[in-house]
């Protein structure tokens, strides 16, 4: 799980984009032909089936089981709160960290429940990014350090990959990168993420707008959004995402912050989110437009806003049921069962 990341600059990890591959097309076939001879009448489970023979197109087995789902959380610091964009301190990061780590939080409840393994990884917490409206959130380095991070958290042996973010000021580094990548206005895409008030919300907008001003240059290269605009969880998720791409694993969206991160790799190569479900629309208002944006329809609608990769968690089992019916349901054949 700690092997080096096969890059060290962003030329590099753009031009991994660039030869992901897709799903097993003898894969896809052969869960499609089963799918017609379960028990059941055609199309009975709904987007259950469609779930099932996109999730075995992605692992190349035409009936698949879900045995080693992973939850990776990464908590990182953005220097844009000292504009006073959140209605927490920067030091909840580091405090909700050891509550993961302690067993304490809603994401570790929710990896019980699904049998999913959970990692956390802290990325300087003590030395948050840079302000964006005032410099590049990162250098270089310090993007592909938080890409490699990403990439090094995924486990090669997981089968279905969830990941979740920690980071007080996240969701104004988010809608800064929503903003950049599908345009509109700033209003458009801040919401109220902790619990900001009228004013916290005028403030986000006018951050958001600043950081577009003064990373003009960046616009046009999703990946330098990401540097600019981002932060080392955001970059550690987009990481972990593209990881899972080049070894097999389907991966479930959280929510608004890692929809952003996502956004990234698919603007910056068109496809490279096939191997992604999302796992549910939260209450941050502009999830719902970015995943129209991407063409996604959430798989739960929940009102949730928590963040720590709490959504994608939940849907781990939305997902467990459509494989377990797939692969443990009899055919008509197996159960001597008349067909229609």
């Amino acid at each position: 799980m700690h092997n080096a990341a096969p890059f060290a600059s962003l030329a590099e990890f753009s031009a991994i984009l660039k030869t992901l591959r897709g799903a097993d097309q003898v894969a896809i076939d052969g869960a499609t032909a089963r799918n017609a001879q379960l028990t059941k009448p055609p199309a009975a489970l709904g987007r259950l089936e469609d779930l099932a023979i996109w999730y075995a197109g992605w692992r190349g087995q035409a009936a698949p089981v879900i045995v080693r789902p992973q939850v990776v959380i990464f908590a990182g610091n953005h220097g844009v709160t000292a504009q006073g964009v959140s209605a927490f301190p920067a030091e909840v990061t580091q405090q909700m960290v050891y509550n993961f780590q302690a067993g304490g939080a809603a994401i570790n409840q929710l990896c019980k429940c699904f049998g999913a393994t959970l990692t956390v990884h802290a990325l300087e917490l003590d030395r948050p990014t840079a302000d964006f409206t005032e410099a590049s959130a990162m250098s270089e380095a310090e993007v592909v350090a938080a890409l490699a991070t990403g990439w090094q958290a995924v486990d090669p042996k997981a089968d279905l990959l969830v990941t979740g973010e920690m980071g007080i000021g996240n969701t104004t580094s988010a809608a800064a990168i929503a903003n950049a990548i599908f345009g509109g206005e700033a209003e458009d895409w801040v919401g109220r993420g902790t619990g900001v008030t009228d004013a916290g919300l005028a403030i986000k907008a006018r951050v958001v707008r600043d950081g577009l001003v003064r990373h003009v240059g960046a616009l046009n290269d999703p990946i330098e959004i990401l540097r600019c605009l981002g932060g080392r969880e955001l970059a550690a998720m987009a990481g972990a995402i593209a990881r899972a791409r080049v070894e097999g694993i389907p991966v479930i969206l959280d929510g608004f912050i890692c929809t952003a991160a996502a956004s990234v790799l698919e603007r910056a190569q068109k496809g490279a989110l096939d191997h992604c479900v999302a796992g549910h629309v939260s209450a941050e208002a502009a999830h719902a437009k970015m995943l129209s944006k991407l063409g996604m329809a959430p798989l739960l609608s929940l009102g949730l806003r928590l963040g720590e990769g709490s959504g994608g968690a939940l849907a781990i089992g939305i997902m467990q049921g459509a494989l377990a019916c797939h692969s443990g349901m009899a055919t008509f054949a197996e159960a001597g069962v008349s067909e229609g």
